[in-house]
């Protein structure tokens, strides 16, 4: 790694920085906190982070009007928020969030989630088009999807909605999302339409369709490609 990783921890409470500096530290990477909408804006233009942890109830703004600001600065962005509520999950990842962790939550799932971010990122930076998954291979040049060397005949739909998350992996990319990109306007409510491709992509891509490993369901959500770690 050429320089060190920069991380904004923005949180109210104390605790929780804490916590999470501490974890951050042990990975190595550099930790600035913030306390308030006001400090966070500060950090952004004076640390320049790779990522935030983004917390959304901050005592001077909602945190979710910050998303727009911290992605166009060029920051990956991961709330971490007590707000559960599904609509909370899919307005932060609409606005651009890269992910989304529930409080009360596992520190070795939040450093995972920040790899699975960063390396997106850096795949975006780097214009990768080719994601291997295990054995599958994913070609977003040539439109091609092999799996153990061998071509896979994915339809039109099936291909565009993997696309999709290819472009995104590791990330959720929400219902409304994938219906806009891959049936246009007007179908924002047929879900199902994902459901059916998505089995489609198991029954081809998957060792057991019935355990899936590729393809997660964020269910209320969206649906998210899994990078190993």
């Amino acid at each position: 790694m050429s320089r060190q990783i920069t991380i904004l921890v923005v949180d109210d409470e104390p605790a929780i920085r804490r916590l999470l500096h501490n974890s951050l530290a042990r990975a190595h990477y550099r930790i600035v906190e913030a306390g308030s909408a006001r400090e966070t804006m500060t950090a952004l233009q004076i640390d320049k982070p790779d990522l935030v942890l983004l917390d959304l109830g901050l005592p001077d703004r909602d945190g979710l009007e910050l998303v727009p600001g911290l992605k166009g600065a060029g920051a990956s962005v991961i709330v971490v928020s007590a707000r559960d509520a599904t609509d909370q999950k899919v307005a932060a990842l609409d606005l651009g969030a890269d992910d989304y962790v529930s409080k009360p939550f596992d520190t070795e799932e939040v450093l995972a989630r920040i790899r699975a971010a960063l390396r997106h990122k850096l795949a975006s930076e780097t214009d990768t088009p080719r994601l291997t998954l295990g054995d599958v291979e994913i070609d977003l040049i040539a439109r091609q999807v092999r799996k153990s060397g061998t071509d896979v005949h994915l339809t039109p739909k099936e291909y565009a909605f993997l696309a999709e998350l290819a472009k995104c992996a590791g990330r959720v990319v929400t219902h409304a999302a994938l219906l806009r990109s891959v049936w246009g306007p007007g179908h924002d409510g047929d879900v199902e339409y994902l459901r059916v491709a998505a089995r489609g992509i198991r029954r081809k891509l998957e060792d057991d369709p019935a355990r899936p490993t590729l393809i997660r369901n964020e269910p209320g959500v969206g649906y998210r490609l899994i990078r190993s770690s």
